[in-house]
């Protein structure tokens, strides 16, 4: 696997490659993050898989993680060889942000004001300005992105669509573990209790989307239920809420496409998930 560290030494090798899959990550690499290299694979076929690590300050607000997000990118590397990966884009933040950023992307404000954009002001505009800057850097013929950020994932999908980006965006199911725990770098945080009470959430999910495959409507009810059960066992709920896929707006019609998504504290560390239905 080559490693580059610098925008015009990736170019140089990008442009040996005629079909290119990029996977953008901010490293700590886990099985979701795994699973999007060898899924690159097959949509890059006899071409280049580039994965990219950067941990991204301008998608941390003030009193978030960026300090202390875990660094670890022997590992990482050791990881992505495994994969398959042929280049690694590895920049610093001057070979990001040279200057300061004065130009950003500014994602619809009704899809990134709710639920995430909510308690996380200015974060998709972040996520969405580093990422066209990647696509404009590695010029990928697909993008890969996991579904366990899904309202990211709507973000930057829209954003390439609006934007005409020759690009084609691709999504993969989010990768759990055998207690159904979404995978995710911040599960380093949990303690090993912690880790013991965080599958809590996605059975919550579970819940409500059974209730809703069954016939139950009362969308308001199932979520202050499941609400009420993670508070009970210690969690502190941002939301739990049944939206449509679309536009993760409130549900208007009786047979759109949906998707439950839930954000929660569980001691100091910050856990979010989704299922469709």
């Amino acid at each position: 696997m080559q490693i580059h560290t610098s925008l015009a030494a990736l170019r140089a090798a990008r442009a040996h490659a005629e079909r290119v899959a990029l996977v953008p990550t901010m490293g700590n690499l886990h099985d979701g993050h795994i699973a999007l290299m060898r899924a690159a694979r097959k949509h890059a076929n006899i071409g280049a898989v580039i994965a990219s690590i950067f941990v991204n300050r301008l998608q941390f607000g003030q009193g978030e993680d960026f300090d202390k997000y875990p660094r670890t990118f022997e590992a990482d590397c050791e990881k992505l060889i495994a994969a398959g990966v042929d280049l690694l884009f590895a920049p610093d933040e001057m070979q990001m942000y040279p200057q300061p950023q004065h130009y950003y992307v500014t994602p619809d404000p009704e899809l990134a004001s709710v639920l995430e954009g909510a308690f996380r002001p200015g974060h998709f505009q972040g996520v969405a300005t580093v990422v066209l800057k990647l696509l404009n850097i590695v010029q990928p013929d697909v993008a890969l992105f996991g579904k366990k950020d899904y309202q990211q994932f709507l973000v930057l999908k829209n954003m390439v669509r609006e934007l005409a980006l020759p690009i084609e965006v691709v999504a993969l199911d989010t990768i759990r573990a055998a207690d159904g725990l979404a995978q995710s770098s911040r599960n380093s945080y949990l303690s090993a209790t912690e880790r013991a009470e965080a599958p809590r959430l996605y059975r919550q999910l579970s819940t409500v989307v059974e209730a809703v495959r069954n016939g139950a409507r009362d969308f308001t009810r199932l979520e202050a239920a499941a609400l009420a059960e993670l508070e009970l066992h210690g969690w502190k709920p941002d939301y739990l809420t049944v939206r449509r896929r679309a536009d993760l707006q409130a549900p208007q019609q009786p047979d759109e496409p949906l998707v439950v998504l839930a954000a929660a504290r569980l001691g100091t560390t910050r856990l979010i998930d989704n299922i469709e239905i």
